[in-house]
């Protein structure tokens, strides 16, 4: 446990000689959703590779920066590329920078990504509130727990942040933008979901699927960081014409189309925090 606490106060003393003080509100960037990065004015940008211990994004559409940036006229930290347990890293890799983070003194994390749509009301293109999550992956506190960051068994009664979910929706009223509430699926991946696992997961209780996020996100809530998700809905998994294949490069354009509107709504959101 010293050994890795070692390892994240290293990672975390690096980021702060380079950016000053951290930011309090932190954004992790999924697939296609990096051109919100690039939106961050009087940036400090900080390449994973340079970051002590940080693993490196291979994902399409997951540039591997840190950036330290205005959106709008408030300081964020934003991943601009997560990692993924597909990509053979370990789940303690994977999540890795929300303890850095946490070190750094961030309260809030954003966390977004690109989703199939398993809910039969959801368009390509729509974006989806997180509201809940199903998690198929392995639990990222499976181990020894380290109590420096939070309790054996921690809450996940209330994952997502109910007030921060009531601004955005807000947000989204006065700017008469349709966003979508529900709960997201986190499967391992690579490879694309079976037209029976879409239909198995809309079943019990899924709006969407993706290969991302919760990991995250339980290590976000073990050490008490508040949390806003968003996901945009890259495909409909539930409508399967002969032709159709899932496509990683039509994931990552209808991601990059969405982009403009969700950067407008975390804008907004961040300056009501």
């Amino acid at each position: 446990m010293e050994e890795q606490m070692k390892l994240y106060n290293e990672a975390a003393e690096y980021i702060a000689s380079c950016i000053g003080e951290t930011p309090r509100i932190a954004i992790i960037l999924g697939s296609g959703l990096g051109a919100l990065a690039e939106q961050l004015t009087d940036a400090v940008v900080v390449p994973y590779k340079e970051i002590p211990h940080f693993a490196r994004s291979t994902a399409d559409g997951h540039k591997g920066n840190l950036i330290c940036g205005n959106l709008g006229d408030v300081r964020v930290l934003a991943m601009q590329g997560r990692f993924h347990y597909y990509e053979g890293y370990t789940m303690q890799q994977v999540t890795f920078p929300i303890r850095v983070m946490k070190l750094l003194g961030v309260e809030i994390l954003l966390v977004s990504n690109a989703a199939g749509g398993i809910n039969t009301t959801f368009k390509i293109g729509n974006l989806m509130i997180i509201t809940d999550h199903i998690n198929m992956l392995p639990n990222p506190l499976i181990g020894p727990n380290n109590e420096a960051f939070g309790t054996r068994f921690p809450d996940m009664t209330r994952t997502y942040d109910r007030e921060l979910i009531a601004r955005m929706e807000e947000i989204a009223r006065e700017k008469n933008i349709p966003l979508k509430r529900g709960v997201y699926v986190g499967l391992t991946g690579p490879s694309y979901e079976t037209p029976a696992e879409y239909a198995f997961y809309g079943k019990v209780g899924g709006d969407a699927i993706g290969m991302s996020t919760v990991p995250e996100v339980i290590i976000a809530r073990h050490c008490g960081i508040r949390v806003f998700g968003m996901s945009v809905i890259t495909n409909e998994g539930y409508h399967f014409a002969d032709d159709f294949v899932n496509s990683g490069e039509d994931v990552i354009k209808a991601a990059n189309e969405a982009s403009a509107i969700m950067t407008t709504l975390f804008k907004a959101l961040v300056a009501r925090i």
